[in-house]
């Protein structure tokens, strides 16, 4: 299986299985003589850790990472850094009922008729749990960025049941289960998703990530473009469907006075009036906070029956036994953050050696 390496300064490989003994990745590219250890790393993997409330997959993974190599004296070398997280609790005895079953919306069918073979055990290499180490990767990345780079990442809407974003409050994300921004939209969820997970289905979420401090310049016109990288990034995540930057979609129903961002001048600067472009123009950031959203989908696995077919082109019945997440997107905020830190990252050392600092 080839293409499991992202970014081109900033080079990110992962590799391993959901139920394989570990799961891990190779960062290459990163600069040396950066202050870097576990405890870096590991704030960043505890966000997305399975198992933290009764809203996620109650597998129970401490997902404890350990740097292998590219570190010495707490510092960079400049070599690759290489990273490791074991698999504990795996139950692969779960998937037995399925292991010839295509699961309907999941990558089953997909993964055979390419390879012809494919590891059952939770979906294998195509799981959620490979976001792990995008995760850990992206906690590096923000090492290469520096502390003026702030990136955070929240969920906007519940399936149809968005928030009020008079109500965004930052402070909250790390107040409830959702990364919700808004405090009343979050209590309103803990009923919705409530629901949905005593029925055995799923739901799906709109996620955004929000980059500031990011200074001017990093992109390229036409084929190196930021914006586009980052839709690349957001929707290499599993589930994801749809991404937008800036307005996105509600951009086509502007008026064109009304979706250009105005500019004047403060104290020697340029300032912009509005953000509609999401702080990318002609793929070059602008200065502005950079703001990205994307749609995850429900969770394929769930315990409602669905038409399918096996292996051997019979038609059956599949219901998904195990632990799942009911809304997948809840996990998926951190590792947005870490996607858009990767490509920022990545673009950050295009510039630098293209026309320096």
């Amino acid at each position: 299986m080839s293409f499991n390496t992202f970014g081109q300064l900033f080079r990110v490989t992962t590799w391993g299985e959901s139920h394989g003994p570990a799961i891990g990745c190779v960062v290459d590219g990163c600069p040396p003589g950066i202050e870097l250890s576990e405890a870096d790393i590991q704030p960043f993997l505890d966000k997305r850790r399975p198992g933290q409330s009764r809203f996620t997959t109650q597998r129970q993974e401490p997902d404890q990472v350990k740097i292998l190599s590219g570190v010495y004296e707490g510092r960079t070398t400049g070599t690759p850094i290489s990273l490791l997280i074991e698999n504990t609790d795996q139950r692969s005895k779960d998937y037995a009922n399925i292991a010839e079953r295509y699961r309907p919306g999941h990558a089953d069918v997909a993964y055979d008729m390419k390879y012809g073979h494919r590891d059952p055990r939770g979906g294998g290499r195509s799981s959620a749990r490979e976001t792990a180490m995008r995760v850990a990767a992206g906690a590096i990345a923000r090492k290469v960025l520096g502390a003026e780079v702030v990136i955070r990442g929240a969920m906007t809407a519940l399936g149809a049941h968005g928030i009020d974003r008079a109500n965004w409050d930052w402070a909250q994300v790390d107040e409830n289960p959702f990364f919700c921004p808004d405090a009343r939209a979050a209590e309103a969820w803990k009923t919705e998703l409530d629901a949905i997970r005593k029925a055995g289905s799923s739901i799906g979420a709109v996620l955004e990530v929000v980059a500031e401090g990011v200074k001017p310049g990093l992109g390229a016109p036409l084929y190196g473009k930021l914006d586009a990288d980052i839709a690349a990034a957001l929707m290499s995540i599993n589930a994801v469907k749809a991404v937008e930057i800036g307005d996105g979609f509600a951009a086509a129903a502007l008026r064109g006075e009304e979706n250009a961002d105005e500019m004047r001048m403060e104290n020697g600067k340029i300032k912009f009036l509005s953000n509609h472009a999401g702080g990318i123009l002609g793929g070059i950031a602008t200065g502005q906070p950079i703001v990205a959203r994307f749609a995850v989908k429900p969770t394929s696995s769930i315990l409602i029956p669905k038409h399918s077919v096996s292996a051997d082109g019979e038609e059956v019945e599949v219901i998904t036994k195990g632990r799942h997440d009911p809304c997948v997107g809840i996990r998926a905020v951190p590792v947005g953050e870490a996607m858009l830190a990767c490509v920022l990252a990545d673009h950050m050392l295009r510039h630098r050696g293209q026309v320096g600092n």
